[in-house]
């Protein structure tokens, strides 16, 4: 009978190095899973593995920029062959550059795209037929790819139009593949956070993390705890029940 814990199960969680990523790390680790933590800050991730083999099995930490396409088959090429296996992977690295389209750096769209879609695009493709023999060998039988959106995968907002174009785009590609595996028991679900109290929003410029400033000053955010409970739903329900989508926001967040 399969179980809907993550006992000898294998994790690859990417853009573990702060925020939703590591959050997600500790929780997975917490439930018996032996999870890969991938950024591309080593420092960090040695720090977050020593948490981890505090909460659960020891990590395996592997340090790569996934904007190089080569850099995800040799990420998923050391977790399988240090660990024998891959139950879960969480794509979860991305970057928000927010601002108006009209004079936009476009040095900020190319790596939107290269984080946000092209390293998510290359992470799957590399995950998926270990992911499918593991749904076909055990422990429970099933395997998950889990996708980070937001909610700007489902909102056009002005301002936001190419990390809007990125999200929506990780909806569509999650959906297909979805409909693609799910028969073979690899489910695809999709989390799409509202506003976290997290790193990501430190990386725009100046002026857009002022308008970021005024836009949330009054409300509560999330923390990634809150995100990394919706993702440990998703990869612990029993073999059966496929959780597809989360939309979670604040309570105070209109959109």
């Amino acid at each position: 009978m399969a179980s809907n814990t993550l006992q000898d199960t294998v994790a690859i969680v990417t853009g573990a190095s702060s925020g939703i990523g590591e959050a997600t790390a500790l929780a997975l680790a917490a439930e018996g899973a032996t999870v890969a933590v991938v950024a591309r800050r080593a420092d960090r991730l040695d720090d977050l593995a020593t948490r981890i083999s505090a909460a659960g099995p020891d990590p395996i930490v592997v340090a790569a920029d996934l904007t190089d396409a080569t850099q995800a088959p040799r990420v998923v090429d050391e977790v399988v062959g240090k660990a024998g296996r891959l139950d879960i992977l969480v794509n979860n690295a991305g970057v928000m550059l927010l601002g108006p389209i009209e004079n936009a750096p476009l040095e900020e769209w190319q790596r939107m795209i290269d984080i946000n879609v092209r390293g998510l695009l290359n992470c799957s493709h590399a995950a998926l037929p270990h992911l499918l023999k593991a749904a076909e060998d055990g422990p429970r039988n099933v395997a998950d790819i889990v996708n980070i959106s937001s909610v700007a995968g489902r909102v056009a907002r002005n301002g936001s139009g190419v990390y809007n174009l990125t999200k929506h785009g990780v909806g569509a590609f999650s959906e297909s593949l979805r409909q693609e595996v799910t028969r073979r028991h690899v489910r695809v679900g999709l989390v799409e956070p509202g506003a976290v109290s997290t790193e990501l929003a430190s990386h725009n410029r100046p002026e857009v993390l002022e308008v970021i400033g005024r836009r949330f000053a009054d409300m509560e955010r999330m923390e990634a705890p809150d995100i990394a409970d919706a993702i440990l739903f998703m990869v612990t329900r029993p073999r059966h029940v496929a959780i597809n989508e989360i939309l979670v926001r604040p309570t105070e967040q209109e959109m």
